[in-house]
């Protein structure tokens, strides 16, 4: 019998505690925050959506391995660990540990950059742009065409667009096409996924060219539950063999471990090519550490390495798959736009299409973060104009392609009654939708300019 009920496969056997704030303690909150939930103290949030990067419970196997930690500078016990279980997931032999994702980035795309050098990605994240972007290279989104759509049932909206990939290949000169970057999931397009049939293509245009294909795979788990139950072709593939397959077709892989390796800190950089793998080595000694620790503990590689085989339980995925789709599905009812179907990891509410009223110039998304803390005390993400628009010489805003909010929702943390807390919050989103107001940037820094700016209500 299938029941409809959703159980977190696992029992609770640490808790951490809520503190459950007014609306008028909120306002204030909100107001000393400058209108920037990142500047919230975390005692100030009762739902934290945040994000879901190093947000995760770990297991009791998790934490009973870091016991084990050996921190010796070189060649410890528990690189030998990390090494096997990044080893047999990416079949990469050159691995280096990094203490977050954005250290893997900074590495490979400090290293490939530089003025008059291209990135193409199917949509770069925050981090990922501004380490391109601080280098002097440009990078370039192609997501698929089915991605504008929010509300068809295309299954694989995180794509890229093959034909433009090989277009712009040609375009900027394959000599000047430092990387191609495929995000699995694609998290600035809405948290969708990529099914291997894309992933196929865009290695055999890389081949074709001589272009370095690089898998950006923190929430390579996830996208592979999509591929499993969507692609007919691997309906009988485990989840691992389907993420394996997937990273054998790629020149090097970019890991933020915070996510689908179900821990609070850690990374990786894993390269094919001996050469390139040398200069990246040189880097990572000279900015995180020695090569077989890099920006990690012992104990944090021993964690990593139980994730990476925790995240591909089939009764844990699936759990975590549909209890995000239960939040998006059930908000969606309601009447809240949202990109459709939802992904793995978030949901994705269209915030342009929420709040029509407000202008691109004054931030929709950010609105409706706001409301979403005073109303509930949920912190969310804006992925709209305040972290992606750009300004042109007059000073005018060029708006991001698309005003998104997401709901990030962190992994073995929250359970049902929490997220039916955020369903109901919900419910006065939309009954006052048409109160909301938006907001003006009073301060602001150059790089990623959403984690630390100033704003005020109109």
């Amino acid at each position: 019998m299938q029941f409809k009920t959703i159980i977190e496969p696992f029992r609770i056997k640490s808790v951490e505690p809520i503190s459950l704030s007014t609306e008028e303690q909120r306002i204030q909150y909100l107001k000393e925050a400058h209108y920037n939930p990142f500047l919230l103290k975390s005692e100030q949030v009762i739902i934290d959506f945040l994000t879901d990067s190093g947000t995760s419970a770990m297991s009791s196997n998790q934490w009973a391995a870091m016991m084990n930690g050996d921190e010796s500078y070189a060649g410890a016990r528990s690189w030998e660990r990390f090494q096997k279980a990044v080893f047999s997931l990416t079949s990469m032999p050159h691995i280096l540990p990094t203490h977050q994702g954005r250290a893997a980035e900074r590495i490979l795309y400090s290293h490939l950059g530089g003025k008059g050098r291209y990135f193409i990605s199917n949509t770069h994240f925050d981090t990922t742009r501004a380490n391109i972007e601080y280098s002097g290279a440009e990078a370039i989104d192609i997501p698929c065409e089915e991605a504008h759509d929010y509300t068809s049932n295309f299954p694989f909206k995180g794509n890229m667009d093959v034909e433009k990939l090989e277009k712009l290949i040609l375009e900027k000169g394959p000599d000047n096409v430092s990387a191609v970057i495929l995000t699995v999931t694609n998290n600035s397009g809405g948290g969708q996924p990529v099914n291997m049939e894309n992933a196929k293509d865009v290695a055999k245009i890389c081949k074709k060219y001589g272009v370095l294909y690089v898998l950006d795979c923190c929430r390579v788990a996830e996208n592979a539950y999509f591929i499993k139950h969507n692609e007919k072709e691997y309906a009988d593939k485990t989840y691992k063999e389907i993420a394996q397959e997937m990273f054998a077709m790629c020149d090097a892989a970019v890991m933020s471990a915070k996510k689908d390796a179900l821990v609070n800190m850690g990374g990786f950089l894993a390269m094919r090519n001996k050469h390139l793998a040398d200069e990246c080595t040189q880097l990572l000694i000279i900015t995180e550490g020695f090569a077989t620790y890099g920006g990690l503990s012992g104990r944090d590689m021993e964690a990593i390495a139980v994730g990476l085989d925790e995240v591909f339980d089939a009764d844990y995925l699936h759990y975590r798959i549909r209890s995000t789709q239960y939040l998006g599905e059930n908000i969606r009812k309601k009447g809240v736009p949202i990109i459709y179907p939802v992904g793995g990891h978030a949901v994705y509410i269209d915030a342009k299409a929420l709040y029509p009223h407000i202008p691109v110039d004054q931030y929709p998304g950010q609105a409706l973060v706001c409301e979403l803390y005073r109303i509930g005390g949920i912190r969310a993400v804006e992925i709209g104009s305040l972290m992606f628009g750009k300004y042109d010489e007059n000073g005018k805003l060029i708006p991001a392609p698309m005003e998104l909010v997401r709901l990030a929702i962190p992994r073995r943390v929250y359970t049902q009654s929490h997220v039916d807390y955020v369903i109901e919050v919900f419910d006065e989103i939309i009954r006052t939708k048409d109160k909301a107001r938006g907001l003006n940037v009073t301060l602001e820094p150059q790089f990623l300019r959403h984690f630390t700016a100033h704003l005020e209500m109109l």
